[in-house]
């Protein structure tokens, strides 16, 4: 017991003689070992397994567990001749490792109610229920498709659910595949499917786009020329505020900062970032223009601020706090079905010869007025010796195509003739096609195997693709995070979201591609 990471409390009931009563066959609240309620009870067949003595809420925390670490030498001479051998499980950097507390305790679910996210940094492991959990329940986890052991009150050969924010565990799948052939999982059918996930319950991870460096440091500032005037009289600001106005010199390049600095009894004005020395009024007594350094950008951070601030006043203008949509189970059953289409999908590609990517569109989740059917293209640069036949190229092509066949002819806007707008000022149908007919993938979402390369990440942007979900990423040749970030890149006109979903080492899916190779 000192071995465990919390305090079980036990009543002080005593049997006839004398000794202490503690009943693990019952969850009873006098033996509850933390405060979200679990216990530890015996059934039959299976030994101790932790359960819920009260109701547990979905996405609460409700262990977290320090695990001990062995070297691979230890290990092989000590570890696995023991009893602990059932318990460990390989780290991420070769070591084996062992979960305390209520972390070993844990029992095998084909359909779990407890995930798990692992912590490299803090060597713990953290346990989240997936749903409401009810008092007397057992909490489980999903271990593995391939088991070490016979799992007690499962069919033999059935298809494990697979919990939603596992990732981490890189023992464990979430996309199955055996050999040549992709296992679907089944649907998740725990909670309700209007229930939001967040966070690490959700089966992917969304890329925060950094646009902008927070300039924290003198050395991180940027900085421009700027021309600039000292006002030596004040009662000549007002006059030379009315005169920049009206000398045309005035630009957004300098809209982050303030235009008057005062310093002691000194006023200076901003004026212009021109190449040439501004012209000044003459009936105004104030001295010659100079060239000074001033910040590039604004302020995003205090800290950033006060530095900024010892070159030119600079407008506080702090990034908003990235909050990423809300996902229910039913959406992420949606895009789950969406990965194992493009797995099922790559398996035939590698099949045929041609290089295993695969895109796909489905039918928006909400609205479906958007796209009535959804498309799905594989790479056919071999195939067709093209080499801009990439998938997701591919795919804006079908989707393209299919558009222009489907839509009425008249109604297509000609990109050579000005559209009017209506003489009574409202939205007409001109206007309606010009915001949306040219931009293929609006509102849509792009599902595919391998992170698409710099030249398809560019095409999906001007499509105006709303998201794009990829399993592989391409560190040497990606677009969206692996060499360049293209919606993040300064200037660019859309911004879509990119999401990694999260994939369990141990699987041949999807197929292997070369790092070098432009998805």
């Amino acid at each position: 017991m000192a071995a465990l990471p919390f305090t079980a409390t036990t009543s002080n009931t005593s049997n006839s003689s004398g000794e202490l009563s503690t009943k693990y066959s019952l969850c009873r609240s006098d033996w509850v070992l933390n405060r979200e309620g679990c216990c530890i009870k015996t059934a039959e067949g299976k030994g101790r397994g932790v359960y819920a003595s009260c109701v547990i809420p979905p996405q609460t925390v409700i262990e977290v567990s320090p695990v001990l670490l062995f070297t691979r030498i230890e290990y092989e001479d000590y570890g696995r001749h023991t009893i602990l051998d059932h318990y460990t499980f390989k780290w991420r950097d070769g070591r084996m490792a062992l979960a305390l507390g209520l972390g070993s305790l844990f029992n095998h679910s084909s359909h779990p109610n407890v995930s798990y996210a692992i912590d490299p940094a803090h060597e713990c492991i953290r346990y989240t229920s997936t749903r409401t959990v009810n008092p007397d329940e057992e909490l489980c986890i999903f271990y593995s498709h391939k088991l070490w052991f016979d799992p007690v009150g499962t069919t033999e050969n059935s298809e494990p659910q697979v919990c939603l924010d596992q990732s981490d565990q890189s023992e464990f799948l979430d996309i199955l595949a055996v050999d040549s052939e992709v296992v679907e999982v089944e649907p998740w059918d725990t909670g309700n499917p209007n229930d939001i996930l967040e966070g690490e319950a959700l089966p992917f991870i969304w890329k925060k786009l950094q646009i902008d460096a927070e300039e924290e440091s003198m050395e991180d500032i940027r900085t421009m020329q700027a021309w600039a005037v000292d006002i030596l009289d004040s009662k000549y600001i007002a006059t030379m505020l009315k005169w920049l106005k009206q000398s045309g010199l005035e630009s957004d390049t300098l809209s982050h900062l303030k235009r008057i600095r005062k310093r002691d009894c000194i006023s200076t004005l901003l004026l212009s970032v021109s190449s040439s020395v501004p012209l000044l009024p003459t009936n105004v007594d104030i001295g010659d223009p100079y060239q000074i350094s001033v910040p590039c950008n604004p302020a995003l951070t205090q800290t950033s601020l006060v530095i900024k601030n010892t070159l030119w006043p600079t407008v506080y203008a702090p990034r908003r706090k990235w909050e990423p949509e809300k996902w229910s189970i039913a959406k992420v059953q949606w895009a789950h079905d969406a990965i194992n289409h493009i797995l099922r999908k790559t398996v035939q590609a590698t099949s045929s010869d041609e290089l295993p990517v695969v895109a796909h569109i489905p039918k928006p989740f909400e609205d479906e007025a958007l796209l009535s059917r959804s498309f799905t293209a594989k790479d056919t640069r071999i195939s067709t010796g093209h080499p801009l036949r990439h998938a997701a190229m591919n795919i804006i092509r079908n989707v393209a195509d299919w558009r222009a066949k489907t839509s009425p002819a008249d109604l297509l806007p000609d990109p050579l003739k000005p559209v009017a707008s209506p003489s009574d000022g409202s939205l007409g149908i001109s206007d309606t096609l010009c915001n949306g007919t040219n931009y293929l993938l609006t509102g849509l979402t792009l599902f595919i195997t391998h992170e698409p390369c710099i030249m398809c990440s560019m095409a999906l942007l001007h499509s105006r693709v709303k998201e794009v979900f990829y399993i592989v990423p391409m560190p040497q040749t990606g677009g969206c995070g692996g060499s360049a970030c293209l919606p993040a890149l300064k200037g660019v006109n859309h911004r879509y979201s990119i999401a990694h979903w999260r994939q369990r080492e141990g699987s041949a899916a999807p197929a292997h591609l070369d790092e070098r190779i432009d998805a």
